[in-house]
């Protein structure tokens, strides 16, 4: 153990000058510690255990040498006792620092490269930023509490459902892995079942949803007409949306190498799919005749280009609607193709879900069902063509109810 030096005043500690450590007595291993560029701190050195710890008290003078000594006899109780101050310190520091804002940094980082889309990840930040850190973003997570997060959601609750749905299931997520870190304890204030569901109205009750907007599809075929008097890639590129039934992404960003024209297959790689499978898509007489009949061109990959020679953007094909003054939005051709198949077919609800590439939601359901049902999509895709290319101007529009192979 150090000796105790000799005890020095207030005054006498005030007068030391040189750089170095100086011992000041009153408790032993107590030092001032005066550095080259004269700055000064108060220095412990001590064993713990079996190791030698010099354990920072602060500066002086903003610590006095009398707090120094009280301090210094304090950590040499606590060591008596079997703690370990500077473990207990670090542990503290560390969960200063874990606000709600920085756990939910680290954990969008963490999932960041998980998200297909990177307008996912923005969209985490953007709505945390607007609703969330504002309120409890610089609140250490293990204070969080129920009432803070109703805070947060409660008063957008029932005017923006939809946002304050997803934003609840931000939060508990963000919680449960700080939890899991040790961070906040394991009780989730931001679980819905059993906590907030007492609280809130059901999302279903207050949620003002409304569906994609879709065309009719008696209407379909004066559509298609009107589409095909139009040269522009736009225009081809909905024909395919429409004639296959994927979404504006899928058909979009379509390449080449996708394509099998002499087997009718078209097949979705699982990085550009929603669920994150591959999706096989049967062609139609339409899709096909339509894929021949657009140029190729060496140096580009996709079916679809801009005139920057990319896919082409997002807001094209709603554009073009727009411009034609059709009340309906890319997405809901998918409703146009499901309220045709659910109106006018036998087809099974099984079915038309598979050709949507939909997840099959009953578990259960989705353990014997292992197969994309292909050849079965193959009759359904084919009507739909033919129910497509009907001539509008004969009645009744329809064609012969069918039943499954």
């Amino acid at each position: 153990m150090p000796k105790i030096a000799k005890e020095l005043h207030a005054l006498a500690v005030k007068n030391l000058s040189t750089s170095g450590l100086h011992a000041v007595g009153g408790v032993s291993g107590l030092y001032l510690c005066i550095g080259k560029n004269g700055s000064r701190s108060w220095i412990l050195r001590t064993m713990i255990g079996s190791k030698r710890h010099d354990i920072g008290l602060g500066s002086y003078p903003s610590i006095s040498l009398s707090l120094a000594r009280v301090k210094s006899t304090e950590i040499k109780e606590s060591i008596k006792n079997g703690e370990n101050p500077i473990a207990e310190r670090r542990h503290r520091k560390s969960l200063v620092e874990w606000t709600f804002r920085r756990c939910a940094d680290e954990f969008i980082k963490m999932r960041r490269d998980s998200w297909k889309n990177p307008k996912h990840g923005q969209q985490w930040v953007n709505t945390l930023d607007t609703y969330v850190h504002p309120i409890i973003g610089d609140l250490h997570v293990r204070n969080i509490e129920v009432g803070h997060v109703l805070s947060v959601i409660e008063p957008d609750w029932n005017s923006k459902n939809e946002t304050m749905v997803r934003i609840r299931n931000r939060i508990e997520l963000i919680l449960s892995w700080a939890a899991v870190r040790g961070y906040r304890p394991l009780e989730n204030p931001a679980r819905w079942r059993g906590n907030l569901d007492a609280t809130l109205p059901k999302p279903s009750s207050v949620n003002n949803r409304t569906s994609h907007k879709s065309l009719p599809f008696e209407q379909i075929n004066t559509f298609i007409s009107q589409l095909r008097n139009l040269e522009s890639m736009s225009a081809k590129c909905l024909e395919l949306l429409i004639a296959t039934a994927t979404r504006s992404g899928e058909a979009r960003e379509a390449q080449w190498v996708e394509f099998d024209l002499e087997n009718a297959i078209w097949t979705i790689p699982p990085s550009r799919m929603k669920a994150g499978r591959e999706h096989r898509v049967p062609l139609n007489s339409i899709a096909i005749n339509l894929i021949r009949s657009l140029p190729r061109f060496e140096s580009n990959d996709f079916l679809f280009q801009s005139s920057s020679n990319r896919p082409l953007s997002d807001m094209a094909l709603t554009q073009l609607l727009r411009r034609m003054k059709v009340n309906a939005v890319p997405h809901g051709f998918r409703s146009t193709f499901t309220m045709w198949a659910a109106e006018k077919t036998t087809y099974s609800p099984e079915l038309r879900e598979m050709a949507l590439a939909h997840a099959v939601k009953n578990k259960t359901e989705a353990v014997y069902q292992r197969g994309d049902l292909f050849e079965r999509r193959v009759d359904l895709m084919n009507d739909w063509a033919k129910f497509i290319e009907a001539n509008p101007n004969k009645e009744p529009n329809v064609i012969p109810i069918r039943k499954e192979a």
